[in-house]
């Protein structure tokens, strides 16, 4: 049986993956998405991959409170890039998806951040690199773990 994991382990693991995807959100600000806040691209990506979506359901997942989930979607209605609809079962509640140009511009924000890691990680050891590699199988059963355990 692996030893427990110790604080302090936790805590660098949790500093480098926060500053890890600070880092790659900040390379939209470069990119296609450049006109988008960090908000509107989590909501955006989230009605790209889960949508249609109900509108309480991206409020949950991503930890947005309604008063600005309403002014993200408001913008992002705005731009064209995802369309509301009213659920017809429930009118209290709506859906949202992606249009063709929000589906082009999440794909365009992927290409991006994906090119930004690879290019960072082309600057480590090859060691490294396979590290990280074979590290990967951890990494998504430990981000399968926490999203369970947010549900």
């Amino acid at each position: 049986m692996p030893a427990a994991i110790d604080t302090d382990t936790a805590q660098r693991l949790r500093v480098a993956f926060g500053r890890l995807a600070r880092l790659l959100r900040a390379t939209d600000a470069s990119g296609a998405a450049a006109e988008l806040t960090p908000t509107r691209v989590v909501v955006l990506l989230n009605a790209v991959r889960n949508g249609p979506i109900r509108l309480a359901e991206i409020a949950e997942q991503e930890g947005l409170n309604p008063t600005l989930l309403s002014r993200t979607l408001a913008h992002l209605l705005d731009a064209g890039l995802v369309v509301r609809t009213a659920d017809a079962a429930d009118r209290r509640s709506a859906w949202i998806d992606a249009t063709e140009a929000g589906r082009e511009l999440a794909e365009e924000i992927r290409k991006h951040r994906t090119r930004a890691l690879r290019e960072a990680l082309s600057g480590l050891a090859d060691d490294d690199q396979g590290a990280l590699e074979r590290a990967l199988p951890a990494l998504e059963q430990l981000a399968e773990r926490l999203a369970q355990g947010r549900s």
